[in-house]
């Protein structure tokens, strides 16, 4: 199946609620620890923004309701499952 958020329509809005994210958050919503800006991509503590609920579980993919910052490796870890909030 195509991933939606991959999808031309949705990827401008995706990117669009994916830089909201990273200039208005700065908690990973996964671990609950802060996230180091100063790490760029492939790193493990880089940036990088969370489905909450997966695409492939039926989450809207460009929603920021549905978005939160995360560690690459956080959300790595997290894949496609659903998990509680740290908080």
């Amino acid at each position: 199946s195509i991933r939606t958020d991959r999808t031309k329509g949705n990827r401008g809005a995706f990117e669009a609620a994916r830089l909201k994210i990273l200039k208005t958050q700065t908690i990973c919503g996964i671990c609950g620890k802060p996230v180091d800006f100063s790490y760029r991509y492939p790193h493990p503590l880089s940036p990088t923004v969370d489905h909450i609920i997966p695409v492939s579980k039926g989450g809207h993919p460009s929603d920021l309701s549905n978005l939160q910052l995360a560690h690459r490796c956080c959300n790595r870890q997290k894949s496609d499952r659903l998990l509680p909030s740290p908080v």
